[in-house]
């Protein structure tokens, strides 16, 4: 029974904490009625969140404890247990006095010496368990998933990438669940983890990983504290967080497993792919092949055959799908780009020095600006990069084609076929302005395929172009290449006939 009771007012959004109690009760069974009175709070607020149609913002308060060992000094104890190991030095070791006078100074900590000295050895005891052999783990249907990450290179529109692949296992099944990434930000991490529950159709009551520094603020192992997104993200999704302890990869054998068998034999051969979109939907093909062909050796049941016995007991995996995106509030500068992560993004020339909103996620960036998406990009990782749409600058180019054939938009996306052929329009700057924004209309590939159509004798006119596609010409007018031959002609003959004397 909760103690403490919860007073929610109109208006006020609920903590993250209590959400995720709303959250996990009803995925337990327990009524309506019954969540209210147990948390102290209104039917209408558990109807709201019970389902995870929808997600409260993440508020962060900081309640002290009245132990004076509260977690932050537990913490921070076990931080100068790592800055020991980390140094190896055996005569220069925090003692417990060594701790405590760090904590009077650095945190102004009110408590005494002996409970410092205590909490000190205890915890050293906690973390130096010798050496010894893995223990034999067994889990429940829908109990667990264990999470990792691993590297491989492969070959994405003929350029070598580093990719990272994300790894999630199904600790009762086996199932598995494997997508690749360029980064293992936030973004990635959270995106990932949503992937993999509509994989797997349902979510489990526990999420097993490393100290993951996206996912950890600080500490590890049982005393790692989960950042204050990542408690939004799990307590909507209602999972608890099981952050493994240092040098105990027993305790997620089983995904660090499945990196080894991922790279192994669905990063060889090596991939040659167009984009990661299609490396991205082979991997969940190879994950299906696998729950359907698959069976381990020491089990009786096959994947598939243990999957269909876990799904039923996985939680239904909520309607209101978690923003997981990064956002900024760029100013378009005066180049029509918006900076997002280090980089540069055109966007429409309409929204020149506005302030507009990027949202950025895993693989892709979207611009908005009066609640209107105006753009969507690849996501491009790196610094100081820029990428220019043709589309955004064509009626700037309009108002000033003489910098049509100096204009990086056009340089970084035109063809030097598309200029060359454009440098003999009879129209000059002016014409190969049209002749873009037929590209941005049709496409230049469209565009260059009526180039062959074209008489060769004839010099080629925006009009050819557009009566080809079925548009009304500006003009009839042709204009023939000085490619016929002209012989002279001598008239001597018909002067002397017309008594005409040359001079």
């Amino acid at each position: 029974m909760i103690q403490k009771s919860y007073k929610e007012m109109k208006g006020v959004i609920i903590e993250v904490d209590l959400y995720y109690q709303i959250r996990s009760l009803y995925n337990e069974g327990e009524s309506i009625r019954s969540i209210a009175k147990r948390l102290g709070i209104s039917r209408q607020t558990v109807k709201k969140y019970c389902e995870g149609n929808t997600c409260p913002d993440v508020r962060r308060p900081y309640i002290r404890t009245s132990d004076v060992i509260t977690d932050d000094v537990e913490v921070f104890i076990l931080d100068c247990f790592k800055q020991d190991r980390e140094e190896k030095l055996s005569k220069q070791k925090h003692t417990a006095k060594r701790i405590f006078d760090r904590l009077v100074f650095e945190k102004s900590f009110t408590g005494s010496y002996s409970a410092v000295r205590d909490a000190a050895k205890r915890l050293r005891a906690e973390i130096s368990v010798p050496p010894q052999a893995d223990m034999p783990l067994e889990y429940e249907p829908g109990d667990a998933i264990q999470i990792d990450w691993g590297e491989a290179t492969t070959y994405i529109d003929n350029q070598k990438r580093k990719v990272y692949f994300f790894c999630g296992r199904l600790c009762y099944s086996c199932d598995i669940f494997v997508q690749a990434f360029y980064s293992q930000n936030i973004e990635s991490f959270l995106e990932a983890q949503q992937l993999m529950f509509d994989h797997f159709k349902g979510i489990p009551k526990r999420l097993i990983f490393d100290n993951a520094k996206v996912a950890v603020k600080e500490g590890f192992g049982l005393h790692a504290k989960a950042t204050d997104g990542y408690k939004s993200f799990a307590a909507h999704y209602a999972f608890k967080t099981d952050f493994c302890n240092i040098a105990s990869g027993n305790e997620k054998g089983l995904v660090e497993n499945l990196v080894g068998y991922s790279r192994r034999n669905f990063m060889v051969p090596v991939p040659r792919v167009a984009s990661l979109e299609e490396l991205n939907n082979k991997l969940l093909k190879d994950c299906l092949g696998y729950r359907n062909t698959h069976k381990i050796q020491s089990r009786s049941s096959s994947i598939r055959e243990a999957y269909d016995e876990e799904w039923y007991l996985l939680k239904q995996v909520p309607a209101y799908r978690f923003d997981t995106s990064r956002t900024a509030t760029p100013i378009v500068g005066d180049y029509s780009t918006a900076r997002f992560d280090k980089n540069n993004y055109s966007v429409p020339i309409r929204c020149l020095r506005k302030t507009i909103l990027a949202k950025g996620y895993a693989n892709k960036v979207c611009f908005f600006y009066d609640n209107e998406i105006i753009a969507t990009y690849d996501r491009i990782y790196g610094t100081g990069k820029t990428e220019y749409r043709l589309e955004h600058y064509i009626d700037l180019l309009e108002r000033k084609p003489r910098s049509v054939f100096q204009a990086k938009p056009v340089k970084t996306n035109v063809t030097k076929e598309l200029l060359d052929w454009g440098r003999l329009l009879p129209g000059g700057n002016s014409e190969m302005v049209k002749l873009l924004r037929l590209c941005v209309d049709y496409g230049e590939e469209k565009i260059l395929s009526i180039k062959e159509l074209l008489p060769q004798n004839l010099v080629p006119t925006v009009d050819m172009i557009r009566s080809q596609l079925h548009e009304t010409p500006e003009s009839n007018m042709l204009y023939f290449r000085h490619e016929i031959p002209v012989t002279a002609t001598d008239l001597s003959k018909y002067d002397e006939k017309c008594g005409v004397t040359a001079r």
